[in-house]
């Protein structure tokens, strides 16, 4: 199988299977959703959709939040990640949007990045979701997925995956696959043990197809 035929399957597969892929975090802006994937750092999507009903409600805007403390910021989302950093990062960054880019989120990288608590998986979750651009971005599960699937190959860094990705998947399809990754990684192909009786895309794996030839030779 080339490697131009396992993207096209598996694409195929997911545009059937999967066609409205979307972020599972709750929000209503793209100051929301910004704020929501900075807490979502090493963090659940789960439990930040548990903080930020009452973050969002007590800081409805960057103004607002901008306008608070590290010390008050943290009071809500001390139950996250590292609070301690992020709660820091949340301050600097609603102050930076409101001084540099009057309180609205930026939509090129360069510009993102330049806000506190924002690299570059943040950077292309906002480009991706809220400005629809052909941005993918890589977190445990798009890294550790596109390895064990065979869309990279030895892969050191996130950004050597995202690199690969971009180069291989149509522009079109970026911004979904984004989310077909992360959930099929969530879901079905987990970290410990992949479920792979539950896989829709097991003619078209390689770690599935590898398994199967060991499983033959034995």
């Amino acid at each position: 199988m080339t490697i131009k035929q396992r993207y096209q399957g598996i694409i195929d597969w997911f545009q059937t299977n999967m066609p409205t892929a979307q972020t599972e975090l709750h929000y209503n802006s793209p100051y929301q959703l910004l704020v929501a994937v900075i807490l979502s750092a090493q963090c659940t999507d789960k439990r930040i959709n548990m903080v930020t009903p009452a973050l969002f409600e007590a800081f409805p805007t960057p103004e607002h939040l901008a306008k608070s403390s590290v010390e008050e910021i943290y009071s809500y989302i001390k139950s996250v990640s590292y609070p301690n950093n992020k709660a820091k990062n949340l301050f600097g960054m609603a102050n930076m949007l409101v001084d540099v880019f009057g309180g609205v989120v930026p939509d090129t990288m360069d510009e993102l990045i330049k806000l506190p608590g924002v690299g570059r998986k943040t950077a292309n979750v906002i480009l991706s979701v809220v400005f629809d651009q052909a941005a993918m971005a890589v977190d445990t599960h798009v890294f550790r997925v596109s390895e064990r699937i065979g869309l990279t190959t030895g892969s050191k860094s996130p950004l050597q995956t995202e690199q690969t990705l971009m180069k291989n998947l149509p522009s079109e399809v970026v911004a979904r696959a984004h989310h077909w990754l992360i959930l099929h990684g969530r879901y079905t192909c987990t970290a410990r043990r992949p479920n792979c009786l539950e896989c829709g895309i097991t003619q078209y794996c390689r770690y599935y197809q590898k398994a199967a030839k060991t499983s033959e030779k034995k």
